[in-house]
């Protein structure tokens, strides 16, 4: 479903010189897998997704989405980003509806299809109101139903939890997974949170600090469905702890050498 073969991106700094970003990064999701991608803060986690989406452009390396070719523009992927953004003059229904609108579907046509959507996302009820009225788990909930009502089969998540409180975030994970197993779809997730991305994930990369690199890939072989009371077992804190392991060590690695003018 998804994969990244030696991506590459620098960005130009104030100074103009180049900061590498990603150095080669290599990755892949099958069909209905969920992926979280873990890394120290500003290892690219974030541009990663941006490039996935089609928002911004590798300067080499390539993305296959669905068996071709990543084409801008071309909404081959559903994008959740970091803050929920919904607008606030528009009501719980209406930004649901939004994407649809977008995509060229009549306002009637894509208020129905939201309609029928909000209930699964314990929303019904409050299709007339705005975000400023809703908590923060309700506003998450009326973002995820915004991505999923788009009827993509690749979801990009990135850090939809992370500004919310310890039992908001709880709560959210776990409708997430009810989400992802109601709906079928491949997630890309990204989280600072290593308990988070055990918690979800079939498999979970970690990558080095900038420029980044994927140094380790982990298979979380623990039962679904899953509950929160998972968290507690022998199992889940031998995978939480191998994963902090490889995050110190990524946080440590050497950065490559910069070749020389000239040099091959």
């Amino acid at each position: 479903m998804i994969v990244v073969e030696g991506l590459r991106k620098r960005f130009i700094g104030r100074d103009r010189r180049p900061i590498p970003v990603l150095d080669g990064i290599d990755l892949s999701a099958r069909t209905g897998e969920f992926v979280s991608v873990i890394g120290p803060s500003g290892s690219g986690k974030s541009t990663l997704l941006n490039i996935l989406a089609g928002l911004d452009t590798a300067d080499a390396g390539r993305v296959e989405l669905d068996g071709r070719l990543l084409e801008p523009g071309r909404h081959a992927v559903a994008y959740m980003p970091q803050r929920d953004t919904l607008l606030p003059w528009r009501s719980v229904l209406d930004n649901v509806a939004l994407p649809l609108q977008i995509q060229g579907v009549g306002r009637a046509a894509a208020r129905e299809r939201a309609r029928e959507l909000l209930p699964a996302f314990g929303l019904d009820g409050f299709e007339r109101a705005h975000p400023f009225t809703l908590s923060g788990g309700m506003r998450q909930r009326a973002a995820l139903a915004r991505t999923i009502i788009q009827d993509r089969s690749t979801l990009l998540l990135d850090e939809p939890f992370g500004a919310l409180d310890s039992l908001t975030r709880s709560e959210m994970q776990e409708f997430l997974l009810s989400v992802w197993a109601r709906y079928e779809r491949t997630v890309l997730f990204v989280t600072h949170d290593i308990r988070e991305a055990t918690y979800l994930s079939d498999r979970v990369l970690v990558l080095s600090g900038r420029p980044a690199r994927v140094v380790r890939t982990l298979d979380i072989d623990l039962p679904r469905p899953r509950t929160i009371e998972l968290t507690t077992t022998p199992e889940f804190a031998r995978l939480e702890a191998l994963l902090l392991q490889a995050l110190r060590d990524s946080s440590t690695l050497d950065p490559p050498t910069p070749r020389r003018s000239g040099s091959p």
